[in-house]
């Protein structure tokens, strides 16, 4: 029997913690700092227009901050996550636009340039912002493939992804080195099995089968036997067969994983149903389906 052990494999840096402590974008929340000493001014002078300009400009732009934040967190995601559908609103462009438009009212209304001098800083303002972040990105063009629609395709896949996730979400409550790799390689050959498919939506019509019954009874499997993890820890279980039921279904969905990886890569079509059932049959005979 394996030892637990206290410590585990340091996580993977994904682009969750990107998107999190990435600093993109951090640089416009302090551009509005240098309308503070103008703000204080015309308060002092009893400006009323001048309160009003600088203040909505100061306003405006740690809005149009926010904005350019959570868009390039989206955007991050997006290109994550296979098949993922873009932003609802395009967060980086309605950035763009704002910053562009205060831009040119503080020029015209706050240091009185002209109209055309106004615009003319709007315009750059709206350049720059799109050479250093960019527009929003568009849907991803989804092929049909044997019977299925792009959006079929689409949610088969992004329900998926959300299946790995929580199988390495569950995993992270095993306190055990070995099922922790295992666990951690199961979820990166899933993720590279998604990505093949989603290059390439012709393998999906075989593949959808392999990815209901493999993934399913990962994240199944994983998630009840971190449920009844602890219970083995404080000794209310014997740990010796359910450690060795969960190590031997670890192991079959790992090899599964390896040789179909293996077959997409040679350009192969799938070819599981003995497999699936052999799984479905384990799966059933450990308790866990």
């Amino acid at each position: 029997m394996t030892q637990s052990h206290n410590f585990r494999k340091p996580k993977r840096f994904t682009s969750d913690s990107l998107q999190k402590y990435s600093p993109r974008g951090l640089l416009l929340y302090f551009l509005p700092i240098a309308l503070l000493p103008a703000i204080v001014i015309a308060l002092a002078k009893g400006n009323l227009a001048a309160i009003i300009v600088n203040a909505s400009a100061y306003g405006l732009y740690l809005f149009a901050a926010w904005s350019l934040r959570k868009g390039l967190q989206s955007e991050a995601r997006y290109k994550q996550e296979p098949m993922a559908s873009p932003t609802k609103y395009p967060l980086k462009l309605l950035a763009s636009i704002i910053t562009s438009l205060t831009t040119g009212m503080i020029a015209w209304l706050g240091a009185w340039q002209t109209l055309p001098v106004a615009l003319a800083y709007a315009g750059g303002a709206f350049l720059g912002m799109y050479l250093s972040y960019g527009l929003d990105p568009k849907a991803k063009n989804t092929e049909s493939a044997h019977g299925y629609s792009g959006e079929e395709l689409r949610k088969a896949l992004t329900e998926s992804h959300a299946m790995i996730r929580r199988i390495e979400q569950a995993g992270s409550k095993i306190r055990n080195h070995e099922f922790n790799n295992r666990i951690e390689r199961i979820c990166e050959i899933a993720d590279s099995i998604l990505a093949q498919i989603n290059a390439d939506p012709r393998d999906f019509r075989r593949a959808r089968k392999f990815l209901n019954v493999y993934l399913d009874g990962a994240m199944q499997v994983t998630e009840g036997y971190a449920k009844t993890h602890s219970k083995v820890q404080s000794g209310q279980l014997e740990p010796a067969q359910l450690e060795q039921s969960f190590r031997n279904v670890l192991e079959t969905i790992e090899t599964s994983f390896l040789e179909q990886q293996q077959k997409l890569l040679e350009d192969d079509i799938f070819d599981l149903d003995v497999k699936i059932e052999v799984l479905t049959t384990q799966l059933k005979r450990e308790g866990i389906l």
